[in-house]
């Protein structure tokens, strides 16, 4: 029998019986049920992050894709004005490599599982091709090889495809190898198997001669402890009959250990190939064959580290010419005698992909830690895509800046980030609205609660500072070992917090606990080492212990033996929980006087890397713990409760489906049972403590959510993902309470939050468009609907009669039943059926209604915002046109601050029912004005007033266009009667003028305007003036604006009964012309018979 990689370990683990929430349609709450909760992605794209590969259209190079090593599958079809993602639905976001068919550009293959062996890789569920350009995506196997290298499609033969299989990184056996297939990916071939601890890297084909193929064999191994980049098994094999046989090429390469070995053949002379290899004992290097691979000369010891680089890039027209992806871009000019830098003056560093054009070789596009980077004169200068949001967060933090929060966290080398998690400008959060806090690779940040400027950030290995938000100054206050003292062994990732019984009162751990009372500026140790004190040197990796010249020995891993989860009681000052790398957590119930550890937990294994603690909101004795041992090749979720204080433990993985690494986990601060749950693959929430999980998935692409924290004045759950950003959650408040019998109601309607009352006003001036004028690519993330946000769930929604047949008709064929032919009337009452209606009606304190907002009538939850405003005075128009970016949009005044209400109905047939309701909320103003508004009530009631005037207004000039279509038909009908009389036209020609005069004076002098002369103010145009002006403002109207409205008014209270007059003496007119029986014109009704 085979098992999968999560299968192996689930039948070790997991009780036969469990469940998976994948199953979770039997259970009353369901992934479906909360799809209306859709998650906000909020970037940022300041800065990018690690890009894995770039595939470039031959035919078309202003349309490719880039691979994001933790982030998906983006396409660009304009050269990256614009991106998008193409792969967020599927079973993987680590990618390792992105292939274009070079016979058919609609054909592309993706290689899942970032192909390098650093700390933070993922992994990967196979490969995958999609045939219609990136728009849809199947598996096409080797779902165990967690780790592509390359793959080639033969120049010969598209059915012909090659996949250079890593193979797992952290444990022996998958679908590890070369491997081939002959139709197209519906069968795969193994042709080159090294071991089981032995993958295949890269695989290169002869430009000119495919059969003869190269491909580097790469043994290596990463756990918590340790990276072992090399081994003998590493090494250069070679085909010359297209892959039914292979031998392996020594010649002119070192005879050691070998690691990772990257290749590429010369385009400009194919025979020529380049090889950058790791190898033990400083004996790697730069290496070239001129006879296709068979012999090798070494030219230099560059070779930047096969952990993370190791990739050549042949020049297409210079045999000379080959660039290197390292930290800073390297090539050489002289055949790899010497390497230079490219140069990045303005540039991210770490390189990790180089697309070459080959019709002009000084246009390059690269990808590195930063994104994706263009240069068009061969590295000298470059232009960086700012809208690509793929950043890799670790951690998050939300502070308690007002009014509106912000958002903090650390980055995969892209340093620590803060910005607003909502702006006052219509079009979204910009790059502008960012800040860095400390620069490197970021990890927690922690604010105080109290005072938000004050931020305290990490980059790698506990460098932690005190950044001052409002001057930008950073203070390094990391603790120092005295003299004499043993070094700090800083995890990469190491814990901090702010202890909620002190604001200045910091824990910090490396392995031991570190306090400090005044901010970071003293430092004492609270606790002995906390690790077991296990030699890592000493313990097997691939059954065996490594001696000191193992190839990359222990490179980039964190020392072994530190602290890496904190979290200590909110309920009780001093009980704390340390976790360590080692499987321990260690608990103090008296600030670190006395530990007690715990060293074992029910079905975890041993030394299991304990990922987070978070000690509960509203029981002083209950903690709860997520473990992870991914990097023993166990992909299982491990989630433990402690009831007593960390003594005694038991699983709430309850019904987790396989695979889903548990990283992070947070307590709702009302809602004992309510969890949220951040696993490798997305975002799971119970609200029963663990028996029954969801997953969140709507606006969450697939991928890890490495941390969650809940900003409890604004109910909001703030995701850090590793690979697209952050997200947030905004207003988690409806998962609290939530019940089969309350989902089981015809309709509910969730309490309403409170909200802010402000302008919202643009940075750029036009508050219609989202980018104003600064192209698409300008990047915005979007804000959280702008009011009132009403959140209501629907038991099966409204259906049409339509809909509700076609329901019955798939239940009867489902049953094998025959139901009868619908009658006529039937048919007809649907056709003539106006859709059903939800509607959302907000009322006043007094019960007034202000606004009637509509929404979706499907099944489930949904949301809807009511934007504060009162209804606009502008002509309905049921299909609205474009609106031109600097017009306003058609809203009503500001509604006052005070108390409201909501109630939800259903409009069915004309009929209109409550269905929930009233829910209460409050609207309070933001203020921060310079000059404040001494009566908004007379404010109001004058906006309201203007906004009558402007309604009447231009219901008139509506009007004066229907007369005018009116005028404009009797003249023809009149001419089409013989009975019609000569003195008739006259009266309509003076009908006309009057109504010229009339709209001279409404909407202004056309003639003049016309002739660039000047013109006195239209009527229109002083109340839309007033009314334009006070949109835009809490402030009370001016003189101006009050003087405005007067004269506006005089005047239309006169040309109004002028129009009623002439559409008195035009009706006459048509009633003769129906006497004297005229064709039909607008505006009249038929007699018949004519003469009654």
């Amino acid at each position: 029998m085979k098992f999968t990689r999560f299968a192996l370990i689930a039948a070790i683990m997991i009780p036969a019986a469990l469940t998976t929430a994948a199953d979770d349609d039997a259970h009353w709450l369901t992934a479906d049920t909360l799809s209306g909760l859709e998650l906000r992605g909020i970037g940022p794209a300041l800065s990018s992050g690690r890009i894995s590969d770039i595939a470039v259209d031959p035919e078309d190079h202003s349309r490719y894709f880039v691979t994001v090593a933790s982030g998906g599958v983006w396409r660009t079809t304009n050269a990256g004005t614009t991106w998008e993602p193409v792969f967020d639905g599927e079973g993987s976001y680590s990618i390792g490599c992105v292939t274009i068919d070079p016979h058919d550009s609609n054909v592309v293959w993706i290689g899942t599982g970032e192909n390098n062996s650093q700390r933070s890789v993922s992994y990967g569920d196979g490969v995958y091709k999609s045939l219609d350009g990136g728009s849809t995506w199947k598996n096409m196997g080797l779902k165990e090889s967690e780790h592509i290298g390359n793959i080639v499609v033969d120049p010969r033969d598209a059915n012909v495809v090659w996949v250079a299989a890593q193979g797992p990184l952290w444990r022996s056996g998958g679908d590890r190898g070369l491997y081939r297939t002959t139709d197209g990916g519906a069968t795969w071939e193994r042709v080159l198997h090294i071991s089981d601890d032995t993958g295949i890297a890269e695989v290169k084909l002869h430009p000119e001669d495919p059969d003869t193929i190269l491909a580097t064999a790469y043994q290596r191994r990463r756990h918590t402890w340790t990276l072992i980049n090399g081994g003998p098994e590493s090494g250069l094999h070679k085909s010359t009959d297209g892959g039914t046989t292979w031998r392996e090429i020594t010649a002119g390469l070192p005879d050691v250990d070998k690691g990772r070995m990257g290749l590429c053949f010369s385009p400009a002379d194919p025979d020529v190939v380049y090889g950058v290899l790791d190898a033990a004992r400083d004996e790697g290097g730069t290496f070239r064959s001129t006879n296709r691979g068979e012999t090798w000369e070494k030219r230099s010891d560059h070779a930047p580290g096969g952990d993370y680089y190791n990739e050549f890039i042949c020049d297409p027209d210079n045999v000379d010419r080959v660039y290197s992806m390292d930290t800073w871009m390297q090539v050489t000019n002289d055949g790899g005698e010497t390497f230079v830098h490219v140069g990045e003056n303005f540039k991210h560093v770490d390189n990790h992909a180089l697309w070459i054009n080959p019709d002009d070789p000084r246009h390059l596009r690269a990808g590195c830690d930063g994104g994706v980077y263009e240069t068009f004169d061969r590295g000298a200068t470059w232009v960086y895509f700012e809208n690509l949001p793929v950043m890799q967060f670790y951690r998050v933090t939300v502070d308690n800046s007002k009014p509106f929060y912000y958002i903090y966290g650390g980055t995969q080398d892209n340093a620590t980030l803060g910005g607003p998690t909502r702006s006052r400008n219509p079009g979204g959060i910009t790059n502008e609205d960012w800040f860095i806090t400390v620069f490197g690779d970021g990890f927690k940040t922690v604010v105080d609660p109290e005072e938000p400027n004050l931020v305290y950030s990490q980059w790698q290995y506990g460098g932690l500072v005190r950044h001052d938000r409002a001057t930008g100054e950073i203070v390094d206050i990391q603790p120092q070992p005295a003299p004499g003292e043993d070094p700090y062994r800083w995890n990469w990732d190491a814990p901090v917090i702010i202890s909620p019984h002190s604001h200045t009162r910091l824990y910090f751990a490396a392995q031991k606990l570190f306090r400090s009372d005044d901010r970071g500026n003293t430092w004492r140790a609270v606790s002995g080492d906390l690790a077991r004190g296990i030699d890592r040197n000493a313990l097997e990796v691939m059954g065996r212990v490594w001696g000191p010249d193992a190839v990359h020995k222990s490179g980039s891993t964190s020392i072994y033996g530190n602290a890496v989860a904190l979290s200590e009681s909110p309920l009780v000052e001093g009980l704390i929980f340390v976790g360590t790398d080692d499987g321990q957590i260690h608990i103090t119930a008296d600030g670190g006087e006395t530990w007690h550890v715990e060293g074992s937990f029910p079905g975890v294994p041993a030394n299991t890397y304990v990922a987070e603690l978070e000690a509960s909101q509203h029981d002083a004795d209950t903690v709860y713990a997520t473990f992870d041992n991914h990097k023993q090749g166990d992909f299982d979720p491990y989630l433990l409760k402690s009831a007593d204080r960390g003594r005694s433990w038991t699983s709430i993985r309850g019904d987790l489906p396989d695979g889903e690494i548990a990283w992070t986990i947070a307590q709702d601060h009302v809602e004992e049972e309510l969890l949220f749950l951040g696993t490798e693959f997305g975002l799971f929430v119970t609200v029963d403590e663990g028996e029954h999980w969801v997953a969140l998935k709507a606006g969450l692409p697939t991928i890890a959510v490495r941390e969650l924290e809940i900003q409890r004045r604004e109910n909001d759950l703030a995701l850090a993902t590793f690979g697209r950003g952050f997200y947030i959650l905004d207003d988690y408040t409806p998962l609290r309470g939530l019940t089969a019998q309350t989902l089981a109601e015809d309709a509910t309607l969730f309490p309403v939050k409170d909200t802010l009352r402000y302008i919202e006003t643009s940075r750029l001036g036009l508050p219609t468009v989202e980018k104003a004028f600064q192209g698409d690519t300008y990047y915005t993330a979007p804000n959280p609907s702008f009011g009132a946000v009403f959140t209501y769930h629907l038991e099966d929604g409204l259906k049409t009669r339509q809909e509700r047949r076609h329901e019955a008709e798939k239940e009867a064929d489902e049953d094998k039943k025959i139901l009868p032919y619908p009658s006529q009337d039937d048919l007809r009452a649907e056709d003539e059926e106006n859709d059903p209606s939800i509607i959302l009606t907000v009322r006043d304190a007094g019960g007034n209604v202000v606004q009637r907002v509509t929404g979706p009538r499907g099944k489930g939850i949904h949301r809807v915002a009511w934007n504060l405003r009162y209804p606009s005075s502008l002509p309905t128009d049921p299909d609205p046109g474009p609106q031109a970016p600097w017009d306003s949009p058609p809203v009503g005044p500001l509604a006052l601050p005070g108390a409201y209400s909501v109630t939800l109905e259903s409009e069915i047939d004309g009929v209109v029912t409550q269905l929930a309701g009233p829910q209460e909320f409050k609207v309070t103003d933001l203020g921060g004005g310079t000059l404040p508004v001494e009566d908004p009530e007379a404010a109001l009631e004058f906006q309201l007033q203007a906004a009558d005037l402007q309604r009447a207004v231009l219901g008139a000039l509506e009007f004066t266009g229907e007369v005018g279509d009116r005028i404009k038909h009797l003249r023809q009908a009149i001419l089409d009667t013989p009975a019609a009389q000569p003195g008739q036209v006259a009266e309509l020609a003076a009908i006309e003028d009057e109504l010229n005069d009339l709209l001279v004076l409404l909407r202004g002098d056309r003639s003049k305007a016309r002739r660039n002369e000047p013109t006195d103010p239209s009527i229109l145009g002083r109340i839309n003036r007033v009314v334009g002006g006070q949109l835009s403002t809490t402030q009370a109207p001016t003189t101006t604006n009050r003087d405005g409205y007067a004269w506006a008014a005089a005047a239309f209270t006169e040309q109004l009964e002028a129009l009623r007059s002439l559409d008195a003496r035009l009706g006459a007119l048509e009633d003769t012309l129906e006497a004297a029986g005229a064709p039909w014109t607008p505006g009249r009704f038929p007699e018949w018979p004519r003469g009654n």
